[in-house]
């Protein structure tokens, strides 16, 4: 029996292997089918070539891009209104205690007096975006292996999922570890001690809000902020410091103030006050070195434990300025409560800026 003819097949096989080469090239047939991906920002002319793409299948712009990159790495992102105001705030009842458990009901907001409506509330343990502002002057050379043991068990209470920098301040601020999560990495950067020169708090202070604000992706954002001194070699002023932390959706900001022998104790600490507590954080003034390990694991549960509570304010937000913000809440079975979040906003972050001062 004649053997079959495979030149034939061999012919057809070649030119139906050149044909599927020639598609593939050309771009009409994928060799594989894509994974679920964001895609890039499209042309105008290819927008209009792909008008019956869903929308949802590609983002619109970094921000959405940022957040599909973190909801695939599983992060909770909760995405707020463009005109909304997010308040994250911290009930403690009459004996200091944190309350968990109020519901959206129990809560009033108050913007420069007039009541506002509350259209988004959420109480959830979030990541955070995170600074943490470690004193580098020539009196914290002693102190520096606890507060570096403390602003690392910080990260290790807080959400795993939280992003990280690190900066160095003395005379000069140095970011030494931008955003991670990689405790390793935050170790060899708080290790960078070289401890000498002046104190430039508020310098390192609105350096660290502009970068959480220009490259922070999470929407909370948050600074832990070490120091032993009064600040005595910063360009900016506490006033101006301030008010750059008060931009819309500025960080909180959490303060240890290791004062001990220093020359001026009540003003250093007078300035620490008043930047946690318009920014909605807490000043601490340990007596003993000993302590700050505590406080900074009280600071993570502090912020792991807030409500977020967002509303659209009555007045036009074009009038910019600064706005008073007030926070209550009420509930059966609690006895007197307290609100702690941000004293106010400026509106329009523009005017806002350190840079205009």
């Amino acid at each position: 029996m004649p053997g079959r003819d495979i030149t034939r097949l061999r012919n057809r096989a070649a030119r139906v292997l050149l044909f599927l080469t020639l598609l593939i090239s050309l771009g009409i047939l994928s060799p594989l089918p894509a994974r679920s991906q964001a895609a890039p920002p499209q042309s105008q002319n290819d927008a209009q070539s792909s008008s019956q793409t869903p929308a949802a299948a590609s983002p619109a712009n970094s921000q959405d891009l940022d957040e599909q990159k973190l909801k695939d790495q599983g992060v909770f992102v909760f995405r707020k209104d463009v005109d909304e105001v997010m308040l994250h705030a911290t009930v403690v009842d009459d004996k200091k205690h944190i309350v968990t458990n109020l519901d959206r009901e129990a809560f009033t907001v108050y913007e420069d007096g007039k009541l506002q409506n509350i259209i988004s509330f959420h109480h959830i343990d979030i990541p955070v975006a995170m600074g943490i502002l470690i004193d580098n002057s020539g009196s914290m050379r002693e102190k520096r292996a606890k507060v570096n043991q403390a602003a690392l068990n910080l990260v290790r209470s807080s959400n795993p999922k939280d992003e990280v920098f690190v900066v160095n301040f003395n005379d000069e601020q140095y970011l030494d570890q931008d955003f991670t999560n990689d405790l390793l990495k935050l170790k060899e950067a708080l290790d960078k001690i070289d401890s000498r020169g002046g104190t430039a708090l508020y310098d390192a202070v609105v350096a660290s809000a502009d970068h959480l604000k220009q490259n922070g992706r999470l929407e909370k954002k948050v600074l832990f902020v070490v120091t032993d001194g009064e600040d005595n070699a910063s360009s900016e002023t506490l006033e101006q410091a301030v008010k750059q932390l008060s931009q819309e959706n500025g960080p909180q900001v959490y303060t240890i103030g290791i004062l001990g022998d220093e020359e001026h104790p009540r003003r250093a600490k007078k300035a620490l006050e008043i930047i946690a507590e318009r920014t909605g954080g807490i000043a601490f003034f340990p007596k003993t070195l000993d302590e700050v390990d505590e406080i900074s694991r009280t600071i993570a549960r502090d912020i792991r434990n807030q409500y977020a509570i967002g509303y659209k304010p009555t007045s036009p937000r074009g009038a910019g300025g600064f706005r008073q913000v007030r926070v209550d809440a009420k509930a059966k079975g609690h006895g007197k409560l307290s609100v702690r979040t941000k004293s106010g906003y400026y509106a329009n972050a523009q005017t806002a800026s350190a840079g205009g001062k």
